[in-house]
């Protein structure tokens, strides 16, 4: 017997999400729970200590933000892959090590050293991406390997000595000068900063706008499906990789500039606050969702509460303490934020 044709769906379409749905989504929340965050630390640092507000202290904490910015933003790419990259903090350093040597050692001009650095970041990430995606090492044992490789290069390129910036002229100026100081002397936000929203700005449009965006996003959420899709998983998953290397090469560039030196030694630990502002800022570490503004914000919290602490003068070692403690929250709420989806 013909079943009677069901005529209830016919014409109709998927509803786009309410403004209530889309608001009291749990990444949105995650994320309005960040800056609201964000505010009520800048408040109580605020009242706790008047030399929090002085501009110096706000201007330092733009600088550190910077930097951990823009390796967060190397994280936040990886990570919403459903990979991790404990290499970013080393990299960096190697990155501004190379540099080095190119503008010190060998006395090269400056757009050398900046191509040097970036080309370095992106080789190295090319490396952990194919590790990851080729080998299959898993992300944490690649990049972990990467970390100490790069620590190591970096003492041996620089003879385990300081690279200092004395002879290049104008280096200093990629971090710490003022573009918009020239135009507005009152506000004289650093180069840094500027680079910072610039790559912000950026990797957002690439992250939401682009293939590769599309396709980090759908390597998180399901490889195996993207896979028998009939894309390249490898050729993406590498991309992401040195995309994310380039970028510390950048981090590498501010940091030596801001230093006016490259410090072999450095570098190690800066991953952790790079992935706990990722985290902070409504990435989830089992991938398939991020956003680079989310990250920005987590970035400004881990320095604000990094530099409130030291101006109350909390000794340095329960500062540790406290971000491992954030670490620890930030990844609770990430995995109570998947039950809830």
């Amino acid at each position: 017997m013909t079943q009677p044709l069901d005529t209830s769906t016919l014409g109709s379409k998927e509803r786009p999400p309410s403004l209530r749905a889309r608001i009291f989504a749990p990444s949105t929340l995650q994320r309005l729970l960040a800056f609201a965050s964000l505010i009520l630390l800048l408040v109580f640092f605020g009242f706790a200590s008047p030399a929090f507000m002085q501009v110096d202290n706000i201007l330092g904490i733009l600088q550190a933000t910077a930097v951990n910015g823009v390796l967060a933003i190397a994280c936040t790419f990886v990570i919403i892959t459903g990979g991790i990259d404990l290499s970013v903090g080393t990299l960096m350093t190697f990155t501004a090590v190379i540099c080095g040597v190119f503008l010190t050692y060998w006395h090269l001009p400056m757009w050398t050293g900046v191509v040097a650095a970036i080309g370095t970041g992106a080789l190295c990430g090319t490396v952990s991406g194919t590790l990851v995606a080729k080998m299959k090492i898993p992300p944490f044992i690649a990049t972990l390997g990467m970390m100490l490789l790069m620590k190591g290069l970096s003492l041996v390129v620089s003879s385990d000595e300081p690279i200092y910036f004395t002879d290049t002229e104008n280096f200093y100026r990629i971090s710490q000068d003022s573009l918009i100081g020239y135009v507005l002397p009152s506000v004289p936000v650093p180069n840094a900063v500027l680079i910072l929203f610039f790559l912000a700005i950026v990797s957002s449009i690439a992250l939401n706008r682009t293939a590769l965006g599309r396709y980090t996003f759908a390597l998180g959420s399901n490889e195996e499906a993207v896979r028998l899709s009939g894309v390249n998983v490898d050729r993406w998953k590498i991309a992401i990789y040195s995309l994310g290397g380039a970028i510390c090469g950048v981090a590498g560039l501010l940091i030596a500039s801001r230093l006016n030196s490259a410090q072999p030694a450095l570098g190690q630990g800066y991953e952790l606050e790079a992935i706990a502002a990722v985290v902070i800022g409504g990435t989830s570490l089992s991938g398939g969702s991020g956003t680079i503004l989310g990250t920005i914000i987590g970035a400004f919290i881990m320095s604000v509460l990094t530099n409130g602490l030291r101006i109350l003068s909390v000794a340095q070692e329960w500062q540790i303490v406290v971000t491992g403690l954030i670490i620890i929250l930030a990844v609770y709420a990430d995995i109570l934020r998947r039950k809830k989806s």
